[in-house]
């Protein structure tokens, strides 16, 4: 962990406002971009990281990005990941960069864009979500030379519940996961601060990251309400799917025609739903990951002033820590590691790899100074936060929730 917290101390800042522009997605699927290529005659057979002790020129570095579930338009966690490695390739002249999106949500689809990358010679592997665990597990013994590096993928998506890998895996294989229930906290405890009582939480599907995000909410939620004696309600779902339709829509215009207040969309291009939903009535939303209210409220909703705040976690400084590593030779300080990254300083804002975005509404309830004073709480310890994501539904003392399960 130490040697994350060096480096992206001081690359969190820019790379956590990488630009949410959406991009234009792969004319065939399952096949490259290459225009998203920064040299596409860089060398086909370059090894990077041969030699652990001298730095990689960017000449030698083959960079293929793998969506899930998504694609590099979601406007979140696939499309963060894209443009954090193009910002990368751009910024080091001579790196070769490219996506590669599955033809369909299967585990053989991801290894068929595992082997294609690598045939087509490179050898730095950028994976999003937890989808990609059987995926590496099959591939990444067959491609030793190949350097893995998986955003959201735990010990536990590699080997399943019997894992007892202490957050140690592959030597080929680096993994970030990310402390969810901490961010899920804050926005909680600021929907509740900031003056709303009616909340709602729509998950993407039921996986142990979404779980997280949504008990951390209602933890939050609950201790704002128990500390200004408020009644606070939450209703509480999963779309079962991770992104928006008209049925979910259709449940969402249910949640603020009966009062909800802002909901927390959280799980990739979900939000679209809750979006179209609170436009109909002025209604809010919470954004999930990255800072998405530039996404939100620049889409033809209506108005601006839709996003409350953003539960963020540092995708993009990931990957540019990681991507950095391997260019100056330093791999084997990740190599084989599973890091759990949360917070990092009470002080230094910036070196956290979880949080609120800075775009947050802030008011004389709940100041920017306010919710560094919860993050000193946290970080200290006094404030408490379960990341327990195995219980059926969340539970509460002072807020009543609503829990509607699967709503499709």
């Amino acid at each position: 962990m130490k040697n994350l917290k060096k480096i992206a101390a001081l690359l969190l800042a820019a790379t956590m406002t990488v630009s949410m522009v959406a991009c234009g997605g792969s004319s065939d699927s399952g096949s490259s971009d290459a225009d998203s290529s920064a040299d596409t005659n860089a060398s086909a057979d370059a090894e990077t990281g041969s030699d652990e002790g001298t730095d990689v020129s960017a000449d030698g570095m083959k960079i293929a990005m793998i969506t899930d579930y998504g694609d590099i338009t979601d406007q979140s966690f696939n499309q963060t990941t894209y443009e954090a490695c193009k910002a990368f390739a751009d910024a080091n002249d001579g790196a070769d960069f490219t996506y590669y999106k599955p033809e369909g949500d299967s585990t053989a689809e991801r290894v068929a864009m595992i082997d294609k990358a690598v045939a087509d010679g490179y050898d730095i592997l950028v994976m999003p979500g937890y989808a990609f665990g059987e995926a590496i597990k099959e591939t990444a013994d067959m491609y030793p030379d190949v350097k893995f590096v998986a955003l959201d993928v735990s010990e536990y998506d590699f080997e399943g519940d019997e894992s007892d890998f202490n957050g140690q895996y592959k030597d080929n294989v680096f993994s970030a996961v990310y402390q969810e229930e901490l961010p899920g906290y804050m926005a909680g405890y600021a929907a509740v601060k900031l003056g709303y009582t009616k909340l709602g939480f729509l998950g993407g599907m039921a996986v142990p990251a979404v779980i997280r995000y949504g008990y951390g909410f209602v933890q939050g939620a609950d201790a704002a309400a128990a500390e200004d004696n408020v009644d606070v309600e939450i209703n509480y779902a999963y779309g079962n799917q991770f992104y928006g339709d008209a049925d979910i829509t259709a449940a969402m215009d249910t949640w603020y025609a009966g009062g909800t207040e802002v909901v927390f969309a959280c799980g990739g291009g979900i939000f679209t739903s809750a979006g179209e939903a609170a436009s109909k009535v002025q209604g809010h939303v919470i954004g999930v990951d990255v800072d998405q209210k530039a996404t939100i409220d620049g889409a033809d909703y209506g108005y601006d002033g839709m996003t409350v705040t953003s539960a963020t976690k540092g995708l993009a400084a990931t990957v540019n820590t990681l991507l950095t590593a391997i260019h100056d030779g330093k791999w084997s300080d990740y190599a084989g590691k599973i890091e759990n990254l949360g917070l990092v300083s009470d002080s230094d804002m910036d070196a956290n790899y979880v949080g609120l975005a800075a775009s947050t509404s802030w008011s004389d309830t709940f100041t920017e100074d306010d919710y560094k004073a919860l993050v000193g709480k946290m970080v200290s310890g006094e404030v408490k936060v379960s990341n327990d994501s195995e219980a059926p539904e969340p539970t509460a003392t002072k807020a009543k929730i609503n829990f509607q399960g699967n709503i499709k």
